[in-house]
């Protein structure tokens, strides 16, 4: 019959099984789950979980529980050396119950950290049968002695470990594999660009030039507004179309691991590091690179990318072998780089550099006709997904969507006309299923002016631009601010849609 503490470890390792089942993204936290778990089920003060790097023949500290944890993590230990050396050397478990007079313990890390280790326990993790690492466990609580039992549990938390890093390691692969086959689809199978408004059709003639030319871009606007979109448009309209198209988010990955995801890292430049692997720059080579809130990019980085801008040179971490790549950089941010160039918080020199052809996409509230435009192309996909026969919007629903400001842009529209149709019920969205803000500051459309796609569209852009006109006291310069189009092209709307200065009226008849 099984003791209650059995039933604790069983109930442990269950859920240890579900978490490796179902994150692999990051490894750390889920390491350090495991040896927790195993320390307090041994009952132990200390534990640590070391990775073997075979190329340097060392084992590099990944996981250190315990009072000198962070000091222990300082060490590295070669194979062959202490106790966790001679497990991973031997790929054998031990028992140690009087450290103090045992020949195989490094003395060394204990008294540095003032630390003593009275008894010892260690196992190998194993991966096809190899060691790759060794979880170590130190003082038995109590003054006692570790057990047969606890090595054998041990074990089994040791072989949850090595799996845990190899689905991670595959994990990883396989993220890889996939960006690279992403970026070697055809222009044909990527996303669709929904554009109607004249802006974003004379924003379009402009990349056609833009295209041509191997020069830097910086695309400029509002979190939301699809600058990846723009610069994907960039790339399949140019000679590189046919050449790797690679993303990266400068604000999602981690400050300690962007240089190697953008440049690469060779074996043993760090703990983890156990194979050289490729950076970004080098999977683009001959073709083109998106380097998406670039604003984000810590200075450190801002001097190695200039220097790839200016010699098409960098070296991976741990390596002093230059590399030479043939890549174009596209750059995208929401924030105003040009002040954070003052402000010394953007170098000057890569600011002067990525801006070469500046792009400024204009927000989703700038160009009303695209927003049905995009609501009609989402509610096709999103109708589809959800396996729903739905095909449009009633006026009340198009009226709304027209006067509502749209502070996420293009990412909130989306994800608004999402929730609508999965709330919607009838053929048609209506307006109670948008669920909108409440409150916008936009005017609406005027009454009795119809449900027609054009005469609603035109009758917002009257009021609109009319209210932010008056505003500006009929300054048409800061009113193409405000709404962030070029003054030409405000002079044209005003004089399509027939917008007057009533009161220039009114003063020239008194």
């Amino acid at each position: 019959m099984l003791k209650s503490i059995d039933i604790r470890k069983f109930n442990t390792l269950i859920e240890i099984n579900t978490l490796i089942n179902s994150n692999y993204s990051d490894i750390h936290p889920l390491l350090t789950r495991i040896i927790e778990s195993a320390c307090r089920l041994c009952e132990g003060e200390a534990a640590s979980l070391l990775l073997v790097n075979p190329e340097e023949g060392k084992l590099y500290f990944e996981v250190a529980l315990g009072a000198k944890g962070a000091e222990v993590k300082k060490y590295t230990v070669r194979i062959g050396e202490g106790i966790a050396g001679w497990v991973a050397q031997h790929n054998t478990s031990l028992v140690v119950n009087d450290a103090e007079n045992d020949d195989r313990h490094l003395h060394s890390i204990s008294k540095n950290i003032h630390f003593p280790a009275n008894n010892i326990l260690a196992v190998p993790m194993r991966s096809k049968d190899r060691c790759v690492g060794v979880i170590e466990i130190l003082n038995k609580k109590k003054k006692k002695d570790f057990s047969q039992e606890d090595l054998e549990w041990l074990e089994i938390f040791a072989n949850q470990a090595a799996l845990a890093i190899q689905n991670a390691r595959s994990f990883e692969k396989a993220q890889d594999q996939i960006e690279e086959l992403r970026d070697q689809l055809s222009p044909e199978v990527r996303r669709t660009l929904i554009a109607k408004s004249p802006v974003i059709q004379e924003m379009l003639i402009m990349i056609e030039r833009i295209a041509k030319t191997d020069s830097s871009v910086l695309i400029l606007g509002e979190s939301g507004v699809g600058k990846e979109l723009f610069a994907e448009q960039i790339h399949f309209r140019s000679k590189r179309a046919k050449a790797p198209f690679i993303r990266v988010n400068c604000a999602a990955i981690p400050e300690g691991l962007l240089e190697s995801e953008l440049f690469g890292h060779v074996k043993g430049a760090f703990t983890n590091a156990i194979k050289t692997r490729q950076g970004r720059f080098e999977m683009a080579d001959g073709g083109t690179i998106f380097l998406d809130e670039i604003g984000d990019l810590p200075l450190p980085l801002q001097a190695k990318l200039l220097r790839v801008i200016q010699q098409k040179t960098f070296e991976k971490v741990g390596s002093d072998i230059s590399i030479t790549v043939d890549v174009r950089i596209l750059a995208a941010t929401n924030r105003d780089i040009e002040s954070l160039a003052a402000q010394g918080k953007f170098r000057r020199d890569l600011y002067y550099r990525l801006n070469v052809l500046p792009l400024t996409i204009p927000p989703l509230r700038a160009r009303p006709e695209d927003i049905l435009e995009l609501a009609d192309f989402f509610l096709a996909r999103f109708a589809r997904k959800n396996q729903k026969e739905m095909n449009g919007f009633s006026g009340e629903a198009m009226e709304a969507l027209l006067a509502y400001d749209w502070p996420g842009n293009v990412r909130e529209l989306e994800n608004c006309i999402e929730r609508a149709c999965v709330i919607g019920n009838g053929r048609q969205i209506q307006l109670e299923d948008l669920l909108l803000k409440s409150g916008t500051d936009l005017p609406g459309v005027e009454e009795g002016s119809g449900h027609d796609l054009k005469t609603t569209i035109n009758a917002f852009k009257t009021r609109f631009i009319r209210k932010v006109l008056e505003e500006c006291n009929w300054n048409q310069t800061e009113a193409a601010k405000v709404l962030d189009i070029q003054r030409t092209y405000l002079s044209r709307l005003i004089k399509e849609l027939k917008i007057v200065n009533h009161k220039e009226i009114i003063h020239d008849k008194g």
